[in-house]
């Protein structure tokens, strides 16, 4: 057994690309990393969860960008509008959506039901973002929460803990026309919510909202295509197989694949210490992301070469097999392989941090000196 081998490579610039050199694969590694951000104020007084987010600090911040399609540009964009708003204070962070919809129907309604077989609105949170040990919150027309939290990714194991509550949480829908009523059209849908901070500790590991700290967060819309029978919404069966017509999903920050459980690819939130409306604030991604984005790429490889010799890559090198290319130099990685795990490090020169990647998919952080 190769235990503890050390290979230095010269630093990599990774892609992971399909058959013709600029498709990704199934697993949405070799896209761009070009996550959406979104500066979050400071509410400066109450904020009433009744379904209209339409106090003075909601109307003092802006919207985020229109929602797309979750593999991103190429698919169409959604024929209906979703967008979201921040807000947050010393005990929650807010959020507030609105959903263009010409047909507004739910059927679910006990709480932790899988509420995206109905129409929802979705919430994900990595407090410190490691891709492990993070929330998510899925909401109908009819205010049925499904809450719960990741211990990790399911690609990397899970579990889903759904026996997990946010205690202390609000929510609330607010419709914009009528619900359940096939004989109509409707307009939109709004969702407010406010989770505690508290809530959040858990696995924030000290990460909490503080002026220029950041989260990793995406939203997802899940939108069935529809029928009318006997006066009611089903969702469409597709006649040739006799099973469901797939859902749409569409989000914030684009994650490359139909897959929302890609930490890695959600938004940055950015928190700043100014309050709604007295000003504005602008935040840049910090360049250490792009390292972590590249151990990604070397993930996604070894997951590749462990599917087809069982066990993982000890050289870089190998990894062609599976479509790894080396371009270009930029950092100088670490590689501690064996047979069933691995550690990858790197850091960009000038950085006071080394990033590391393992087979779980975990990233983290340790001072140079360490």
């Amino acid at each position: 057994m190769k235990i503890g081998l050390i290979l230095f490579f010269a630093g990599v610039v990774i892609s992971a690309f399909g058959d013709n050199g600029n498709r990704y694969w199934k697993d949405g590694s070799g896209v761009d990393f070009s996550p959406r951000t979104y500066t979050c104020y400071r509410a400066t007084g109450p904020i009433t969860i009744d379904g209209l987010p339409n106090e003075a600090d909601w109307k003092n911040v802006p919207w985020t960008q229109d929602f797309i399609d979750i593999e991103g540009d190429v698919r169409p964009n959604p024929p209906f509008s979703t967008r979201a708003k921040m807000l947050w204070d010393d005990d929650y962070f807010y959020v507030a959506a609105e959903m263009e919809e010409p047909h507004i129907w739910a059927k679910i309604t006990q709480r932790d039901a899988v509420i995206f077989h109905d129409n929802d609105f979705e919430v994900f949170i990595d407090p410190n973002g490691d891709t492990h040990g993070y929330y998510e919150l899925e909401i109908n027309a009819l205010n049925t929460v499904w809450d719960l939290l990741l211990v990790r990714p399911y690609r990397d194991g899970g579990p889903p803990v759904n026996n997990w509550d946010i205690n202390g949480l609000k929510t609330a829908v607010h419709i914009d026309g009528t619900l359940n009523n096939a004989n109509d059209v409707d307009r939109r849908w709004f969702v407010e919510i406010a989770i505690p901070l508290k809530a959040m500790w858990e696995f924030s590991r000290g990460q909490m909202p503080a002026p220029g700290s950041n989260w990793r967060v995406n939203f997802s819309r899940v939108q069935w295509h529809t029928d009318v029978v006997d006066g009611e919404y089903q969702r469409q069966i597709v006649a040739e197989t006799g099973r469901l017509r797939p859902e749409e999903n569409w989000v914030w920050s684009p994650q490359g694949a139909i897959d929302m459980h890609r930490p890695e690819m959600w938004g940055f939130v950015f928190f700043s210490g100014k309050a709604a409306g007295s000003g504005t604030e602008t935040f840049e991604i910090c360049p250490d992301e792009r390292v972590k984005w590249e151990l990604r790429n070397v993930y996604y490889a070894m997951r590749r070469f462990r599917a087809m010799h069982h066990r993982y890559a000890s050289d870089i090198q190998e990894l062609a097999e599976v479509g790894f290319n080396v371009e270009g130099l930029q950092f100088m990685p670490e590689l501690r392989t064996g047979w069933h795990t691995y550690e990858i490090m790197a850091y960009r020169p000038g950085s006071d941090r080394r990033w590391f990647i393992n087979a779980e998919g975990r990233t983290w952080s340790a001072g140079v000196g360490n």
